[in-house]
């Protein structure tokens, strides 16, 4: 009897022992997912702000990198209007790998970032997934998840509202106003002492062609473009106009200039006029010499060509802006044996005038012409200034791609200091 009552007691012990020690592993089980749980770090560090050098209706957020930044974790950014919004109706408006959207990322410039480049930081702007009314205000946390569990932020407010200023473009206005005052400089530099101009040989061929059109006593072409005067090409193309005009005024040589543009055909008169003065023979001076055709492209471009054929003019000048037209024109006047004199900064057109003409001044040579003619300060000085401006800018470059070289293969940031102030971002 005292037997079987021994082995009932240790029977019990050991039931209440396994007893136990299930209770043991299971608190052990479910206080180490809690735990676990607990211990899914929040995003930290938020900031909500109103998107600077932006037109409003868009936020930006910050937050410091996690831990548990990877693809596998994600975070979500909710967005609620008002100030005390109700955690449950905040609407989930975006959602992405945890390993992405960084301040790097982002083209900004080292003197408008908000945060450091390891932050994360997302934009939210107005559009379908949320709509951002400027003046209201907006309450905005960040979630992260990872696998079933979610951990969020503290609950930051913000209000969007447009600037005056992008600071971003801080660096365009200090380039431009640069560039604005090297050319200021160049002209006045040009105002009082003489700047040496490389002569082009298309001038050359200039007095060639008018002594050629002289000697076999026929008529000069010339022709201002397809735009009217408000285009720089035209504007030099009636300069150099004004050099034609008095050397066929001293040749006693028959000048036709037809205009697709009335206001172009009238200023192109005063000059040729005032070049026939400057000449000393104003009596040889005739109205007709500049006369309207019509605006349209083609129209004007087959009475052109029917003058070149019934004229037969020793030299066809083309100087200004063109289009498919240019074609039509120099070979019409190449079947004549004109010599053709080109310049235009249409780079579409210049293969055309390469192969046709017998001179062509090739972009901005164009202009180099009509300042070297015209002997006016402001234009050599515009054109030292560009000249100039261009210099920086090669030098930039080249010095830019050395920079960002070094910053790719030494990993270094300092190259960024130089490289953002001639990004161009909107």
């Amino acid at each position: 009897m005292k037997r079987e009552t021994l082995d009932v007691k240790r029977g019990a012990r050991g039931a209440l022992f396994a007893c136990a020690l299930l209770f043991a592993l299971m608190y052990t089980w479910f206080g180490v997912s809690a735990l676990a749980q607990a211990t899914l770090p929040a995003p930290d560090g938020v900031r909500v702000i109103d998107t600077p050098n932006d037109g409003g209706a868009s936020l930006t957020i910050l937050w410091a990198p996690g831990v548990l930044d990877s693809p596998d974790a994600r975070y979500q950014i909710l967005l609620g209007e008002g100030g005390g919004v109700d955690p449950a109706l905040l609407k989930v408006v975006a959602e992405f790998p945890a390993d992405t959207r960084f301040v790097k990322d982002v083209k900004t410039t080292w003197w408008t970032r908000e945060a450091e480049k390891t932050w994360h930081q997302y934009v939210i702007r107005n559009g379908k997934d949320a709509e951002i009314k400027d003046g209201t205000t907006y309450t905005v946390a960040v979630a992260l998840l990872k696998g079933e569990d979610r951990a969020m932020s503290s609950f930051v407010q913000a209000t969007p509202a447009p600037n005056w200023f992008n600071w971003n473009q801080l660096n365009n206005l200090i380039l431009a106003l640069s560039f604005g005052g090297i050319v200021f400089y160049a002209i006045s530099h040009a105002k009082r002492h003489e700047i040496f101009l490389r002569r082009i040989p298309g001038l050359d061929a200039v007095d060639e062609a008018i002594g050629r059109s002289t000697e076999l006593g026929k008529p000069i072409l010339y022709l201002t473009g397809a735009h009217d005067m408000s285009d720089p090409s035209t504007i030099a193309a009636a300069v150099i106009l004004g050099r034609v005009a008095k050397r066929t005024a001293a040749y006693e040589t028959e000048l036709m200039v037809p205009h697709r543009d009335p206001i172009t055909m009238a200023v192109c008169q005063e000059i040729t006029k005032q070049a026939y003065l400057e000449a000393g023979k104003p009596d040889l001076f005739k109205e007709d010499s500049n006369f309207f055709i019509t605006s349209d492209q083609f129209s004007y471009t087959a009475a052109v060509d029917g003058i070149m054929l019934r004229k037969k003019p020793a030299a066809n000048f083309f100087m200004g802006s063109y289009f498919a037209e240019s074609l039509l024109l120099t070979e019409t006047g190449a079947s004549t044996g004109a010599i053709q004199i080109a310049g235009t900064d249409s780079d579409h057109q210049l293969p055309f005038f390469v192969t046709t003409c017998d001179y062509t001044l090739i972009g901005e040579e164009l202009y180099a012409a009509s300042a070297y003619l015209s002997k006016e300060p402001v234009q050599i000085g515009t054109l030292r200034g560009q000249d100039i401006g261009k210099a920086i800018i090669l030098s930039a470059i080249v010095i830019g791609t050395v920079l960002a070289t070094i910053g790719v293969v030494t990993g270094a940031q300092w190259p960024s200091l130089f490289l953002d102030f001639f990004k161009d971002v909107k």
